[in-house]
Protein backbone atom coordinates (compact mmCIF):
# COMPACT_ATOMS: atom_id res chain seq x y z
CA UNK A 1 0.00 0.00 0.00
CA UNK A 2 2.52 2.51 0.72
CA UNK A 3 4.55 1.95 -2.47
CA UNK A 4 1.39 2.53 -4.03
CA UNK A 5 0.96 5.57 -2.33
CA UNK A 6 4.60 6.67 -3.45
CA UNK A 7 3.70 5.90 -7.28
CA UNK A 8 0.37 7.81 -6.98
CA UNK A 9 2.45 10.97 -5.59
CA UNK A 10 5.25 10.34 -8.11
CA UNK A 11 2.61 10.25 -11.12
CA UNK A 12 0.84 13.58 -9.54
CA UNK A 13 4.59 15.24 -9.68
CA UNK A 14 4.97 14.27 -13.00
CA UNK A 15 2.10 15.57 -14.59
CA UNK A 16 2.08 18.79 -12.41
CA UNK A 17 5.56 18.98 -13.79
CA UNK A 18 4.69 18.48 -17.31
CA UNK A 19 2.40 21.44 -17.30
CA UNK A 20 3.31 24.30 -18.63
CA UNK A 21 3.65 28.00 -16.84
CA UNK A 22 1.34 30.92 -17.33
CA UNK A 23 2.93 34.17 -17.54
CA UNK A 24 2.20 37.81 -18.18
CA UNK A 25 -0.93 37.44 -16.14
CA UNK A 26 -0.59 40.62 -14.38
CA UNK A 27 -0.10 44.19 -15.72
CA UNK A 28 1.45 45.17 -12.22
CA UNK A 29 2.14 44.46 -8.72
CA UNK A 30 -2.01 43.67 -7.25
CA UNK A 31 0.13 44.06 -3.58
CA UNK A 32 0.42 47.57 -4.72
CA UNK A 33 -2.87 48.17 -5.30
CA UNK A 34 -5.74 49.42 -2.48
CA UNK A 35 -8.59 46.89 -2.02
CA UNK A 36 -11.30 49.78 -2.42
CA UNK A 37 -13.56 49.49 -6.33
CA UNK A 38 -13.75 53.12 -6.71
CA UNK A 39 -15.64 52.89 -9.46
CA UNK A 40 -18.59 55.68 -8.70
CA UNK A 41 -15.50 57.81 -8.06
CA UNK A 42 -13.79 57.69 -11.41
CA UNK A 43 -17.11 56.64 -13.66
CA UNK A 44 -17.15 60.76 -14.56
CA UNK A 45 -13.87 60.35 -16.66
CA UNK A 46 -13.58 59.11 -20.16
CA UNK A 47 -11.69 55.97 -20.41
CA UNK A 48 -12.25 55.77 -24.48
CA UNK A 49 -8.91 56.98 -25.86
CA UNK A 50 -7.22 54.48 -23.41
CA UNK A 51 -7.96 51.65 -25.70
CA UNK A 52 -7.34 53.06 -29.10
CA UNK A 53 -3.95 54.55 -28.06
CA UNK A 54 -1.33 51.74 -29.18
CA UNK A 55 -0.43 51.42 -32.33
CA UNK A 56 -1.56 48.28 -34.23
CA UNK A 57 1.78 46.74 -34.50
CA UNK A 58 2.47 46.41 -30.82
CA UNK A 59 -0.82 44.31 -30.12
CA UNK A 60 -0.30 40.93 -30.55
CA UNK A 61 -3.02 38.12 -30.09
CA UNK A 62 -3.28 34.82 -29.76
CA UNK A 63 -6.24 32.39 -30.61
CA UNK A 64 -6.30 28.94 -29.88
CA UNK A 65 -4.06 25.84 -28.56
CA UNK A 66 -1.84 26.47 -30.99
CA UNK A 67 -1.38 30.12 -30.61
CA UNK A 68 -2.70 30.89 -33.71
CA UNK A 69 -2.00 34.56 -34.33
CA UNK A 70 -4.88 37.19 -34.30
CA UNK A 71 -4.78 40.52 -35.18
CA UNK A 72 -7.54 43.16 -33.00
CA UNK A 73 -7.79 46.59 -34.03
CA UNK A 74 -10.43 48.79 -32.17
CA UNK A 75 -11.39 51.28 -34.45
CA UNK A 76 -13.53 53.17 -32.21
CA UNK A 77 -14.37 53.35 -28.91
CA UNK A 78 -17.04 55.85 -27.29
CA UNK A 79 -18.25 55.97 -24.26
CA UNK A 80 -22.27 55.79 -23.10
CA UNK A 81 -23.81 59.03 -21.65
CA UNK A 82 -26.55 56.66 -19.91
CA UNK A 83 -24.40 54.15 -18.44
CA UNK A 84 -21.47 55.79 -17.51
CA UNK A 85 -19.26 52.41 -17.21
CA UNK A 86 -20.11 50.76 -20.78
CA UNK A 87 -18.52 51.85 -23.87
CA UNK A 88 -19.51 50.87 -27.41
CA UNK A 89 -16.82 49.20 -29.17
CA UNK A 90 -16.43 48.82 -33.37
CA UNK A 91 -13.44 47.07 -34.81
CA UNK A 92 -11.80 44.33 -36.90
CA UNK A 93 -11.08 41.27 -36.21
CA UNK A 94 -8.13 39.08 -38.84
CA UNK A 95 -6.89 35.52 -38.61
CA UNK A 96 -5.11 33.55 -41.63
CA UNK A 97 -5.85 36.58 -44.13
CA UNK A 98 -9.95 36.38 -43.14
CA UNK A 99 -11.30 39.77 -41.38
CA UNK A 100 -14.12 40.43 -39.71
CA UNK A 101 -16.04 43.58 -38.42
CA UNK A 102 -17.21 43.25 -34.68
CA UNK A 103 -18.81 45.58 -32.16
CA UNK A 104 -19.83 45.07 -29.19
CA UNK A 105 -18.99 46.85 -25.29
CA UNK A 106 -16.40 47.11 -23.05
CA UNK A 107 -18.07 48.17 -19.18
CA UNK A 108 -16.02 48.83 -16.31
CA UNK A 109 -16.34 46.60 -13.39
CA UNK A 110 -13.74 48.13 -10.51
CA UNK A 111 -11.23 50.57 -10.83
CA UNK A 112 -8.64 50.77 -8.21
CA UNK A 113 -6.07 52.98 -7.35
CA UNK A 114 -2.16 52.59 -6.57
CA UNK A 115 -0.62 52.31 -3.05
CA UNK A 116 3.10 53.94 -4.14
CA UNK A 117 2.56 55.32 -8.08
CA UNK A 118 5.79 54.85 -9.90
CA UNK A 119 7.01 57.77 -11.84
CA UNK A 120 9.37 56.17 -14.02
CA UNK A 121 13.16 56.10 -14.32
CA UNK A 122 14.94 58.90 -12.24
CA UNK A 123 11.36 59.90 -11.09
CA UNK A 124 10.64 61.61 -14.53
CA UNK A 125 6.97 62.10 -14.16
CA UNK A 126 6.82 62.70 -10.16
CA UNK A 127 6.67 66.78 -11.05
CA UNK A 128 3.93 66.52 -13.94
CA UNK A 129 1.01 66.93 -11.44
CA UNK A 130 -0.05 63.14 -11.79
CA UNK A 131 -3.29 62.98 -9.26
CA UNK A 132 -3.40 59.49 -9.00
CA UNK A 133 -2.74 56.30 -10.92
CA UNK A 134 -4.76 52.63 -11.19
CA UNK A 135 -6.11 49.51 -12.63
CA UNK A 136 -9.10 49.50 -14.13
CA UNK A 137 -10.88 45.91 -14.41
CA UNK A 138 -13.57 45.38 -17.25
CA UNK A 139 -15.88 42.91 -19.29
CA UNK A 140 -15.95 42.83 -22.94
CA UNK A 141 -17.96 41.31 -25.45
CA UNK A 142 -17.30 41.82 -29.05
CA UNK A 143 -19.73 40.00 -31.87
CA UNK A 144 -18.39 39.92 -35.53
CA UNK A 145 -20.69 40.29 -38.34
CA UNK A 146 -22.25 37.37 -39.03
CA UNK A 147 -22.94 37.75 -42.28
CA UNK A 148 -19.05 37.21 -42.86
CA UNK A 149 -16.90 34.24 -43.20
CA UNK A 150 -15.95 32.26 -39.81
CA UNK A 151 -17.66 34.60 -37.24
CA UNK A 152 -18.19 34.35 -33.16
CA UNK A 153 -18.05 36.12 -30.51
CA UNK A 154 -15.28 37.41 -27.96
CA UNK A 155 -15.87 37.88 -24.68
CA UNK A 156 -13.64 37.97 -21.36
CA UNK A 157 -11.72 40.38 -19.35
CA UNK A 158 -10.07 43.33 -19.69
CA UNK A 159 -7.40 45.18 -17.25
CA UNK A 160 -5.79 48.67 -17.99
CA UNK A 161 -3.10 50.60 -15.89
CA UNK A 162 -4.13 54.64 -16.50
CA UNK A 163 -3.12 57.77 -14.69
CA UNK A 164 -5.02 61.14 -13.99
CA UNK A 165 -2.95 64.34 -14.34
CA UNK A 166 -3.25 67.09 -13.97
CA UNK A 167 -5.99 68.81 -16.15
CA UNK A 168 -7.67 66.05 -14.79
CA UNK A 169 -8.00 64.32 -17.94
CA UNK A 170 -7.63 60.27 -18.38
CA UNK A 171 -4.46 59.28 -19.43
CA UNK A 172 -2.91 55.63 -20.79
CA UNK A 173 -0.40 54.89 -18.38
CA UNK A 174 3.02 54.19 -19.87
CA UNK A 175 5.53 55.24 -17.50
CA UNK A 176 7.45 51.84 -17.42
CA UNK A 177 7.14 51.23 -20.83
CA UNK A 178 10.97 50.76 -21.08
CA UNK A 179 10.98 47.81 -18.81
CA UNK A 180 11.13 44.57 -20.05
CA UNK A 181 7.76 43.97 -17.89
CA UNK A 182 6.09 46.57 -19.32
CA UNK A 183 2.32 45.69 -21.10
CA UNK A 184 -1.01 47.23 -20.91
CA UNK A 185 -4.77 46.24 -22.54
CA UNK A 186 -4.56 42.64 -21.63
CA UNK A 187 -7.80 41.46 -23.01
CA UNK A 188 -7.71 37.80 -22.38
CA UNK A 189 -11.04 35.50 -22.79
CA UNK A 190 -12.43 33.03 -25.94
CA UNK A 191 -13.29 33.29 -29.01
CA UNK A 192 -16.52 31.06 -29.72
CA UNK A 193 -17.39 30.22 -33.06
CA UNK A 194 -20.54 31.33 -34.70
CA UNK A 195 -20.96 27.90 -36.74
CA UNK A 196 -19.69 24.99 -34.51
CA UNK A 197 -20.45 26.43 -31.01
CA UNK A 198 -16.97 25.80 -29.44
CA UNK A 199 -15.09 28.31 -27.50
CA UNK A 200 -11.11 29.00 -28.42
CA UNK A 201 -8.43 30.43 -25.80
CA UNK A 202 -8.38 33.82 -27.36
CA UNK A 203 -6.07 36.73 -25.42
CA UNK A 204 -4.23 39.86 -26.52
CA UNK A 205 -2.77 42.99 -25.06
CA UNK A 206 -0.21 45.93 -25.81
CA UNK A 207 3.32 44.96 -26.42
CA UNK A 208 2.93 41.73 -24.84
CA UNK A 209 0.21 38.33 -24.86
CA UNK A 210 -1.21 38.15 -21.63
CA UNK A 211 -2.03 34.91 -19.47
CA UNK A 212 -0.04 32.09 -21.92
CA UNK A 213 2.63 29.76 -21.84
CA UNK A 214 6.09 30.90 -20.64
CA UNK A 215 7.90 29.23 -23.77
CA UNK A 216 5.60 31.56 -26.38
CA UNK A 217 7.31 34.74 -25.81
CA UNK A 218 10.91 34.20 -25.09
CA UNK A 219 11.96 37.98 -25.58
CA UNK A 220 13.55 39.96 -22.92
CA UNK A 221 12.53 43.84 -24.35
CA UNK A 222 10.15 42.69 -26.65
CA UNK A 223 7.78 39.86 -28.02
CA UNK A 224 9.89 36.99 -29.79
CA UNK A 225 7.86 34.31 -30.62
CA UNK A 226 9.43 30.65 -30.10
CA UNK A 227 10.05 28.48 -32.89
CA UNK A 228 7.50 26.43 -31.35
CA UNK A 229 4.85 28.55 -32.51
CA UNK A 230 6.22 30.45 -35.36
CA UNK A 231 4.43 28.56 -38.11
CA UNK A 232 1.00 29.58 -36.85
CA UNK A 233 0.97 33.01 -38.33
CA UNK A 234 3.78 34.90 -37.05
CA UNK A 235 6.64 34.06 -39.46
CA UNK A 236 5.25 37.39 -41.65
CA UNK A 237 4.67 40.87 -40.92
CA UNK A 238 1.05 41.78 -41.00
CA UNK A 239 0.06 44.55 -43.91
CA UNK A 240 0.18 47.90 -42.38
CA UNK A 241 -3.49 49.36 -41.74
CA UNK A 242 -4.30 45.82 -43.09
CA UNK A 243 -8.00 46.72 -41.06
CA UNK A 244 -8.59 49.45 -43.87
Amino acid sequence: MKNFSVAICLFIVSVVGAQQKICKTSILNKNNLLEKNEINKYQKYDFSKLWTKTDNNAVFGVIGDNYERILIKLISVKKDLKNQNEYGVYGKSQVKGNICDFTGTITIIKIQEIKNPSFGNDDEYKDQGIKSQGLLTANYKFIENKTQKSTGNFEGTLETIWYLDKNNSMRYNDIDINSDSYFNNAFVGTWKSDSTQKSKLCNWGDYRVPNVNCDFDIGAAEVSVSEKYKKYGWLTMPKLNWWK
